[in-house]
């Protein structure tokens, strides 16, 4: 039973198997419906299940992020969403090792005496296989970042809305994202017309790092009003910073990338090489869920809704 937002931390680490996700959606469900929320769990491609608090038929804001697992992986999910060199050498490197993890253990059958027929046809099977596990094998056991934050972060924010602005906000929690942002296309086929015009705000990996960067779809950037609105929460939020990344080379995947109007956010550290990057996912080392990142979320999101973006 979930009491507090914070308690998906310690109650649901884990939500990958069928059972686990059950678990979850039963006690999100009851936590909603005792502050008053109208939940539905809406049914989607390839069983995915998103979870949807409020109506969306009357939003003009959607508040959004997966609650899936992702798998784990022998190395992190580096992501530098700001800066293209090290974005593309890193996924050339990654390219290069699944190739390479493929051609060795075809070579190691090779050895064995297997025809080259048979061999090509293994290497082929060992790289889709490879491929498969990156996106739904094991559960990654440590996802306190990835994304059990942008989980908590919803949860706080509904929690937290007047219920005076309800009626203008729709709160979802998407499945199947590690497996290619399959809950949030389901989604939006059938809820396309609604959001054709609302704002997506899509929390992602929000848990570790200072600097909490927001990058809008190219559409939404020739939106002036709403942007207008995204950079009313810009600044200092104590030794924390929200920033709209307006120009340059931004890159961030997720789930607000099915949606016009879609805003990714992400908390980010920063490096001199790397400039602002994120880390650790997908392996042991995503512990981090820094309580004070989902309060100023918490409370930018509410005032952007509530009172015009006003800090």
């Amino acid at each position: 039973m979930i009491e507090n937002p914070m308690d998906v931390l310690l109650q649901f680490p884990v939500r990958k198997s069928k059972k686990q996700k059950q678990e979850f959606r039963d006690a999100v469900t009851l936590y909603l419906r005792t502050m008053g929320y109208d939940v539905t769990v809406e049914p989607g491609s390839f069983g995915a299940k998103n979870i949807v608090i409020g109506n969306p038929a009357t939003a003009e804001y959607l508040v959004t992020a997966h609650y899936d697992t992702p798998a784990v992986l022998p190395f992190p999910n580096l992501i530098t969403p700001c800066n293209f060199w090290p974005f593309l050498g890193y996924q050339l490197l990654l390219t290069v090792l699944i190739f390479l993890a493929a051609t060795v253990a075809v070579l190691i059958l090779a050895l064995c005496g297997i025809s080259a027929e048979i061999a090509s046809r293994l290497w082929s099977l060992s790289l889709f296989g490879i491929v498969v596990l990156m996106l739904i094998g094991p559960a990654n056991k440590h996802n306190a970042n990835d994304n059990t934050s942008g989980v908590v972060t919803v949860l706080e924010t509904a929690k937290s809305m007047p219920e005076s602005a309800r009626s203008n906000v729709c709160f979802v929690l998407f499945d199947l994202e590690e497996a290619g942002l399959l809950g949030s296309s389901s989604y939006q086929s059938h809820h396309k017309k609604q959001t054709g015009k609302q704002v997506v705000l899509n929390l992602d990996c929000v848990g570790d790092g200072d600097e909490i960067v927001m990058f809008p779809t190219n559409k939404l950037k020739k939106d002036v009003s709403r942007m207008e609105q995204l950079r009313g929460i810009c600044g200092k939020w104590g030794k924390k910073s929200i920033a709209l990344r307006e120009k340059g080379f931004a890159y961030y995947p997720s789930d607000q990338k099915n949606f016009p109007l879609g805003v990714g956010i992400a908390a980010l550290r920063r490096s001199k090489r790397a400039g602002l990057y994120c880390s650790r996912i997908h392996t042991n080392k995503d512990t981090i869920l820094e309580e004070t990142n989902v309060n100023i979320l918490r409370a930018a999101i509410v005032s952007m809704i509530v009172c015009g973006a006003v800090k």
